[in-house]
């Protein structure tokens, strides 16, 4: 047996494979809900397995999470700004 058999044995290749799945851009907590509702559509359609699935979701959850960081951080600034007056 060759070693490359032996290490493909031992340590399997990847098989994760691009994932298109149209979503909406997330603007509002109804975007966030519509995307899981794109993904569950397509996990059941069997365009998409259930781990790719989740990874969508995960990866929506952050975005989603540092996108309201993001605004609370600039809403904070600005309330600061104003605190501070002219």
């Amino acid at each position: 047996m060759s070693a490359r058999a032996l290490l493909d044995r031992l340590v399997p290749p990847r098989k994760e494979r691009p994932v298109k799945v149209a979503l909406p851009e997330l603007r509002s907590a109804k975007d966030a809900r519509d995307a899981l509702a794109a993904v569950a559509a397509a996990v059941a359609d069997g365009e998409m397995l259930p781990g790719e699935g989740e990874a969508v979701v995960k990866l929506r959850e952050a975005y989603a999470r540092t996108a309201a960081a993001a605004e609370l951080e600039e809403r904070v600034a600005a309330l600061e700004g104003r605190l501070a007056g002219p």
